[in-house]
């Protein structure tokens, strides 16, 4: 308990009391990874492992409320670890411990995983909707809000929002047409357990375009047409077509910029001022610095680096050769 701020015990005691009928709990150890700020602790209570997570301070009342709500239906529809207690109010959630194999030890290899993943994202669009979201218009709102935070030169994200015109002015936004989703799942918020796939982390559980979470899927585990169409296949059933491939192209672009501007807004001006270039790794020599050690993982230089990657890898899309023929097939 020593590892649990004294002003928030009371409301973990509380907690504890509610989902087991115990007065304590035992083994508590912090559980690492994750930038969002919350303490993530695995304890014991009787007899089998749990994971407690207490949200930041700062985050609003509404945040948590749709965090624990899109987690909790997510739970329902056999994506995410059961939970059995979260209060919005309090910032308090336990959740069942899963403990994660590597995702490289999938059976079936890169192909048998990107097919559960597929699958994955399947039981969270089966889920009952989640609040929605305006993708497009929070990237925009986003990106005007990072471009007056004076972190970045002024003119340096003229030709990101160049871009997302572009795309928004090209993209139907159906909201009729948006599911469930979870919007982060990258591998860390992925658990295999040796049988099957899990999802952590739902802060940005929210409704959006059905190609959403798949886009993000595909920057790490389900790379090039091979993994792609696997893992499309198995989420909707039937092969993918060039629409569906042209859309996912788009909106895998729209996920770096939101990336880049939530990342990115975090941070301040520098002593020196503002950055005055975008220069940064690719995504392939990030996920190698990262795997190397030369970037730290859950260290500020590194999410900052993931901003500046995100923002960079936003602009190569948009000024991709097949940049223009992906817009025309998603009118």
């Amino acid at each position: 308990m020593d590892l649990i701020p004294e002003a928030r015990r009371g409301a973990v005691d509380e907690a504890l009391r509610s989902a087991f009928g115990a007065q304590a709990a035992d083994a508590w150890r912090p559980i690492s990874g994750g930038v969002s700020g919350a303490l993530i602790l695995r304890f014991e209570v009787a007899g089998r492992d749990r994971v407690l997570r207490l949200e930041p301070e700062r985050i609003a009342r509404g945040h948590r409320q749709r965090h624990y709500d899109c987690m909790a239906a997510g739970a329902e529809a056999g994506a995410a670890p059961a939970v059995h207690y979260a209060d919005a109010r309090s910032g308090v959630a336990i959740m069942d411990f899963v403990a994660g194999q590597p995702l490289e030890t999938y059976p079936g290899g890169r192909v048998g995983l990107a097919r559960a993943l597929g699958e994955l994202t399947a039981r969270v669009r089966a889920a009952p909707p989640f609040p929605a979201m305006d993708y497009p218009q929070v990237c925009a709102t986003l990106l005007r809000r990072l471009e007056r935070s004076g972190i970045l030169a002024p003119g340096l994200l003229a030709p990101h929002a160049e871009g997302l015109a572009r795309i928004r002015e090209a993209l139907p936004w159906d909201a009729g047409a948006l599911v469930s989703s979870h919007n982060d799942p990258n591998p860390r918020n992925l658990l295999f357990d040796g049988e099957r796939l899990w999802l952590v982390d739902w802060e940005l559980g929210a409704s959006n375009d059905p190609l959403a979470d798949l886009a993000i899927l595909t920057y790490e585990l389900a790379e090039g047409p091979e993994l792609e169409a696997a893992l499309l296949t198995a989420a909707f059933g039937r092969p993918p077509d060039r629409p569906m491939l042209a859309r996912l192209e788009v909106i895998r672009l729209l996920t770096r910029l939101f990336y880049a501007v939530v990342v990115l807004e975090n941070f301040k001006v520098g002593p020196d001022g503002p950055e005055t270039t975008l220069d940064a790794f690719t995504p392939e020599d990030f996920r190698a610095a990262v795997k190397d050690g030369r970037l730290a993982s859950g260290a500020q230089e590194t999410a900052y680096a993931f901003g500046k990657m995100s923002l960079a890898a936003f602009l190569d899309g948009v000024r991709a050769p097949g940049f223009a023929a992906a817009l025309e097939a998603v009118r």
